[in-house]
């Protein structure tokens, strides 16, 4: 992680299950500024115990004139999933664009996309180059479209502001700190059906903190103008499989229930982040057992 040492670094969306990982990493060896609402006092005081610069704002209506603009890098995983329109895409469109243009001399600019950009691929990966489409609208209305709108925003401000960019469309993000199995692990546990799409598998990929931690350098490097568009995802995994291997580790029987208000089977090509970044470490089965150890460890049977 040399190249993200003794930095000044904007993180945005620190409190969050997938960001906090970051925030705790990097707060020891650069000067990071960790910015969100904050409305818990909690959270404000969990980031400053890990020696993050907590900043309360709503990027979608707050001045920014408290914030510095030399930050050498930003990262931006912060979203809004409201479900009102004009809401989320203030927050994720327009809140990055006045998030970019304060900080336009930065080195570069990592924003965390999602794989839920496309359109519904079926059960071929989607590439980079592929069509965009309201991929999440069965479960988040507005999530699909403002990232979309988000993706547009970034790449107009590295043209306007020749400001270095990464698109990272982000698939199933999870690890010790949480993620979408673990919901599926809480409704095993409760007997509660998981939905899964009729046109099985439910194929995603599974992305560990500990792969996406270690390529946060490389993303960064791999910044440009126009901006650079990379999945970012891991090893694929089926949601049949992870809760089947969750059983195995458990004793607790999954139960699906086949409907179409759900997300669809989304599997992402890793050949440009393989060429670009490279392979994640992380496999699944590994991840997933570290998962239950660390939010479950009762449930885990006894070898």
């Amino acid at each position: 992680m040399s190249l993200l040492e003794n930095q000044k670094i904007l993180l945005t969306g620190p409190t969050s299950q997938v960001a906090w990982p970051i925030a705790r990493v990097l707060a020891p060896r650069n000067e990071v500024f960790g910015v969100a609402r904050l409305r818990k006092a909690e959270q404000r005081a969990q980031l400053e115990a890990a020696g993050v610069r907590a900043v309360p704002l709503d990027l979608a209506s707050d001045p920014l004139d408290a914030l510095p603009r030399d930050f050498d890098y930003v990262l931006n995983f912060a979203v809004a999933k409201t479900g009102d329109f004009d809401a989320d895409l203030a927050a994720n469109a327009e809140g990055l664009g006045r998030l970019l243009e304060h900080c336009r001399t930065a080195k570069a600019v990592l924003h965390v996309s999602s794989g839920g950009v496309y359109a519904p691929p079926g059960h071929k990966p989607a590439k980079e180059t592929d069509p965009l489409g309201d991929n999440h609208r069965a479960m988040m209305p507005t999530y699909s479209l403002c990232k979309i709108a988000a993706e547009a925003v970034a790449r107009t401000c590295a043209r306007l502001y020749d400001l270095p960019v990464t698109i990272a469309r982000f698939s199933v993000p999870y690890g010790d700190n949480g993620g979408w199995p673990f919901y599926h692990l809480m409704m095993m546990k409760a007997g509660v059906p998981i939905p899964v799409h009729p046109d099985a598998p439910n194929t995603f990929n599974l992305t560990h903190e500990d792969d996406y931690i270690a390529q946060l350098p490389r993303m960064l490097e791999i910044a440009s103008v126009p901006a650079t568009i990379v999945n970012w995802a891991g090893e694929p995994a089926s949601i049949e499989e992870w809760c089947a291997y969750m059983g195995e580790l458990t004793g607790l029987t999954p139960k699906f229930e086949k409907t179409e208000k759900t997300i669809a089977s989304l599997p992402l090509d890793t050949a440009r982040l393989h060429e670009k970044v490279g392979p994640t470490r992380v496999a699944w089965r590994d991840g997933i057992r570290r998962l239950v150890a660390a939010r479950a460890p009762e449930l885990l049977r006894r070898s």
